[in-house]
């Protein structure tokens, strides 16, 4: 046993995750009779480093591969990291920019070695610090989502979407960041912002007036194609099919009458920007109009723009504006406040762009739905399916073209010569196919990161890759679909929904049988942690404090289906004393033997080890069932309250009274271990080799089955707990709390076998006498029986005169209460909640009185 005589998490977790790691335990190799259980880690940013929601997402993983592991099951939980493209890109863009060096300088191929340098120093950091946490997936599997073998697996994927017309090239309105590039819908983030309404006036052609037109974006008036008004609009009949001329660059658009326009908003006139606004684009495709980019790829002004060419869109709206109210345009400028998209990456305002960008067609999620709402695959918490529908129905074509260096670049080639486009999964293209001209190129754009990552499940199992080391013989077999997805809910439709899409095009099935969705880590007033609130939990710095085990088992006790977790520091001392129960338990029983066996060698024949070997039974179908059904939360309540609750509150307790039972309730101590080692695997392993485990380890013990609990030696000791709580309360008005009696009464309500051994050394009563009619005397009434104390021989005088004093005084502050509160004038006007206070207070007197009032009676 460690010299150490409390519990100290450095000391108890210390090397043991290397000694896992290095025998192996960790591997998918290892087989298992009862099959093969899957779970594909949710590949973290080469970027990332470890923050709480990972230390969630992993724990709840970890618990599940450990369980299974340990249940007989093949476990491969297969590790990853992922590329992260627009992230990676600009962290290596940043550092040469330090050096005073632009990525166009040194080149394409030169920047993308630069990345790859700093990925082999820096990228994947956040591996070892899950290792901290005591993570088990096999990590000689790890992938690179931009590894040879998973660059091939993309190639694959994509030639063939290609080749079936699910991959197109065209001018589409996207999402742009001028910074990074083209975002699908989900990489858009929409904030709420203050801003500015500006009504402009826009000149008739013929001189007869002017419009006013209502924007938030003055600066795009440049591209303005149309002025639209509501063809119901009484307002203006008499203006559809007018011109109007644009101020400061003099060019005729048209006023159009279109369904589209909100009579209420502003002047019930819009300004029509096809090329520069969704909405625009579609009406702009209903009319005809032109389509008129006004700025470049970068966001500055282009030739369009008149006088303002080469300022930034954004910086240039100030004098803009400046500019129309000079020629007497500005109607009024008002405040308002309005949602503004902007990059989930780098928080740029995204701007509809028109652009030539390569799209996933919407027709490839059909399958996918339908395998769905077939049951194939099962989301917990249920309600996330609907979300999933939702936006399934409402799924657009999805954008996956880059422009960024890093990432895959788009196996599409062009012949300058013949024109002719194709995609290839060859390494080194050099002719062009059709004419065989070596005059080609290459897509420049890369893919969007979520593209190879929607691979992922089958990716890593070898598909387009079978030769790589990493992949094992029959693994697509055997592994596909999966047993489970663990991840959070905000990238349901990133990553998963994509994964299920790709999963059933090229696998037919759903690449996981149930997708298991978690919250978000909140802080204890349920707000999201940010640097800016000072309220970030940083998971090492816990796990330096607190140890890993005691935040395991908080998140998982937390971890409530379809709630945010509140994570406090009062929640992580609250089970870092259940980990200081568990050490003191382990010292008791070390005290007591040196060695206990296995359960599963004993015949318990104590009536103390019987009844708990019968609870751990109970405990253990209780904690079965809920991982089965991901209910993390439910299985670390039933663990907390057997081991804290059951067995060192009362097992330990009542063995006092049974020394004999000692031997067995060790072996059920380290069958308790083996139940709780998924959710603490450290503190587990310690204390099960120090009390002579026979497994080499609890990683590869077996996980305790759910065997019949024994429901006449439970009945037997669940009265016998109700008879000593119940002696102890009566023994509280005599002022016998913490001394022992001569004798005590029970009387049962019901037939109860009474151990009376266990009752009379807890108790501290020499003699406990079952008797069949109420008791006199001071009585407690429990729910299935009443106890009383033979108070001969106990000097009651003292106490019925401390417990007239109490009562006294109980009285006096219950008439001075009752006689400020019927004082209509205070409760008129004193404020409510100090009327209600004492209207508590009151009632809390009241009791007091009677309470006591009782007490003196029964003496």
């Amino acid at each position: 046993m460690s010299e150490t005589k409390s519990y100290n998490p450095a000391e108890i977790e210390a090397g043991l995750y290397e000694t896992w790691e290095k025998a192996g335990y960790f591997s998918s190799d290892r087989s298992g009779p009862k099959g093969t259980f899957t779970v594909m880690m949710p590949p973290p940013n080469v970027t990332g480093s470890l923050h709480i929601g990972h230390a969630l997402n992993h724990t709840l993983q970890d618990i599940l591969a450990r369980y299974k592991r340990m249940d007989g099951f093949r476990v491969l939980w297969q590790p990853g990291m992922d590329h992260a493209g627009i992230a990676t890109q600009n962290v290596v863009e940043k550092q040469l920019l330090a050096q005073g060096i632009s990525k166009e300088a040194i080149g394409r191929e030169a920047f993308i070695e630069k990345v790859w340098e700093w990925k082999e120093k820096s990228g994947g950091m956040i591996f070892d610090q899950l290792k901290k946490l005591g993570t088990s997936p096999d990590w000689s599997r790890n992938r690179f989502t931009m590894d040879e073998g998973l660059k091939k697996s993309v190639k694959k994927a994509f030639v063939a979407l290609y080749n079936e017309g699910l991959i197109v090239r065209g001018n589409y309105m996207v999402n742009w960041c001028t910074h990074d590039g083209a975002l699908s819908d989900i990489e858009v983030e929409f904030k709420e912002q203050s801003g500015k309404l500006y009504h402009l006036r826009y000149p008739l052609a013929d001189g007869s007036g002017h419009l006013i037109v209502a924007t938030t974006r003055p600066e795009t008036f440049f591209g303005d194609t149309a002025v639209m008004v509501h063809p119901e609009d009484e307002r203006y009949p008499h203006l559809i099919g007018q011109k109007i001329r644009l101020p400061i660059i003099d060019r005729e658009i048209s006023v159009i009458a279109d369904e589209h326009v909100d009579r209420a908003f502003g002047s019930g006139a819009v300004k029509v920007t096809p090329a520069h606004d969704p909405n625009d684009y579609e009406v702009g495709k209903r009319h005809h109009l032109e389509f008129i980019t006004v700025f470049t790829e970068k966001g500055y002004l282009n030739h369009h723009c008149g006088e303002f060419v080469g300022q930034e869109r954004l910086e240039a709206r100030a004098a803009i504006v400046a500019k129309l109210d000079a020629l007497g345009l500005v109607e009024k400028i008002e405040e308002h406040t309005h949602q503004v998209g902007r990059c989930y990456r780098c928080d740029n305002v995204v701007e509809p762009y028109i652009s030539r960008q390569w799209f996933v067609k919407r027709e490839i999620a059909t399958k996918a739905i339908e395998k769905i709402n077939g049951g194939e695959a099962q989301f917990f918490p249920a309600q996330w399916k609907n979300n999933f529908d939702s936006w399934m129905n409402e799924l657009r074509d999805w954008c996956i073209s880059r422009q960024l260096w890093w990432g895959h670049q788009i196996p599409v080639f062009y012949c300058t010569e013949c024109h002719n486009e194709w995609a290839s999964e060859e390494e080194d293209v050099r002719h062009c196919p059709h004419c065989d001209s070596t005059v080609i190129h290459q897509d420049p754009d890369v893919l969007d990161t979520w593209f190879s990552s929607a691979l992922w499940p089958f990716s890593t199992l070898g598909w387009g890759n079978e030769d790589d080391p990493r992949v094992r013989s029959g693994d697509l077999a055997a592994c596909y679909p999966g047993s489970v997805l663990v991840t959070a809910f905000d990238i349901l439709f990133f990553w998963v929904a994509r994964m299920l899409m790709m999963g059933v095009h090229f696998m037919d099935a759903v690449p996981f049988k149930h997708i298991y969705l978690h919250a978000l880590v909140r802080d204890k007033h349920g707000q999201k942690m940010s640097k800016s609130k000072g309220n970030v939990i940083d998971p090492l710095s816990v796990v330096e404090s607190h140890g890993a085990d005691t935040l395991r088992f908080t998140l998982a006790a937390l971890a409530v289906q379809g709630r945010d977790i509140r994570l406090s520091e009062k929640s992580l001392e609250t089970y870092r004393h259940f980990a200081n129960k568990l050490f003191n338990a382990s010292r008791f029983l070390k005290m007591k033997h040196e060695r206990y066996p296995e359960l599963q060698t004993l015949t318990v024949t104590t009536d103390l080890g019987r009844y708990m070997q019968s609870r751990l039974h109970a405990s253990t179908a209780q904690v079965r069932s809920d991982l089965e059904s991901y209910r993390f939360n439910d299985a670390a309540v039933t663990l907390y309250r057997f081991i804290w609750s059951e067995f060192c509150d009362w097992g330990i307790e009542l063995s006092k009274a049974a020394p004999e039972s000692l031997i067995e309730l060790g072996a059920i101590f380290k069958e308790a271990l083996k139940l709780l080692h998924p959710f603490m695997p450290f503190i587990t392993e310690r204390l099960y080799r120090e009390l002579g485990g026979e497994h080499e380890s609890l990683m590869i013990a077996p996980y305790p089955e759910a065997n019949a609990v024994d429901g006449p030696i439970e009945e037997s000791f669940g009265y016998a707990i109700e008879a000593i709580v119940s002696i102890r309360r009566a023994k509280v008005p005599l002022d016998l709390a913490n001394k022992p009696v001569a004798k005590a009464f029970i009387h049962p309500f019901v037939a109860m076998d009474l151990p009376l051994k266990y009752i009379q050394k807890l108790a501290r009563v020499e003699e406990v006498e079952v008797i069949e009619h109420k008791p006199a005397g001071a009585c407690d009434v429990s729910e299935h029986l009443e106890s009383a104390i033979d108070a001969q021989g106990v000097d009651l005088g003292a106490l019925k005169e401390r417990l007239s004093n109490q009562l006294a005084k109980a009285q006096k502050e219950q008439q001075k209460l009752e006689k400020m509160l019927s004082n209509a004038h205070f409760v008129a006007n004193a404020p409510q909640e100090v009327v209600e206070q004492n209207r508590r207070s009151l009632q809390e007197a009241t009791e007091r009185t009677e309470r006591l009032s009782d007490q003196i009676a029964s003496l």
